[in-house]
């Protein structure tokens, strides 16, 4: 599909393939329009990485770019995709951007979601060898820290809380993990980069174990 000059949305998890996703598609000249982000049906946590609403909004501020946000429970979860996407479309989106890498029912599921809101669905990194994808990531000069950890498929010991380098993404491929985690071993929230104004201002506020997950939380750190 053609990209250049055309405006999009990019549907953001604030994650490394979300932003290399958002990284590619800037870098062949598209116009990007918003991040958009699904939260929990009371807007706490982000739906796929368990972030912060403030902090979703200072990665966007980070990145110079409008968040929009929606609520929706898993069974609302599409309908709610759908229409925040005809919004965008009238608004004069002509795109969508998703980071999905080789998952068919994920393309699936965003081609169809997209072709109900007469949107073309773009996945700038489908079916790249994850491992390139991953060292792309970390070459380009992105900084991503591991917040979330399914623990029935990787320990959360010594990756929840690491940032994602080429130390790190060695030790996966020696403990046999994925380094793109694209199963989802994993989830990360960059937090630094090329495409960043600044770093991110964060603080850790909690470690939590939940239903054989492991998440950090973080906070914004205050001014001094």
């Amino acid at each position: 599909m053609t990209v250049a000059g055309r405006r999009f949305v990019a549907s953001w998890s604030g994650g490394k393939d979300s932003c290399l996703a958002l990284y590619r598609t800037l870098k062949v000249g598209g116009q990007p329009l918003v991040l958009f982000n699904m939260f929990d049906e009371v807007g706490a946590r982000s739906r796929s990485h368990g972030v912060r609403p403030e902090v979703m909004q200072a990665q966007a501020a980070a990145l110079g770019l409008p968040l929009v946000t929606a609520n929706a429970s898993w069974q609302s979860y599409e309908e709610v995709f759908v229409e925040s996407m005809q919004r965008f479309r009238a608004d004069g989106t002509q795109f969508a951007v998703f980071g999905d890498i080789d998952l068919d029912a994920h393309r699936e599921w965003e081609e169809k979601v997209c072709a109900r809101a007469g949107l073309e669905a773009s996945l700038p990194l489908w079916q790249e060898q994850r491992i390139d994808l991953v060292n792309e990531f970390v070459a380009a000069g992105f900084k991503a820290v591991i917040v979330v950890v399914n623990e029935q498929l990787m320990p959360s010991d010594g990756y929840l809380g690491a940032t994602l380098d080429v130390a790190l993404i060695e030790k996966m491929i020696a403990d046999g993990i994925d380094p793109c985690g694209e199963a989802g071993e994993f989830h990360t929230l960059v937090v630094d980069g090329p495409l960043f104004g600044h770093p991110l201002p964060l603080v850790e506020m909690a470690r939590h174990h939940r239903d054989g997950y492991a998440m950090l939380e973080f906070g914004l750190a205050t001014p001094t």
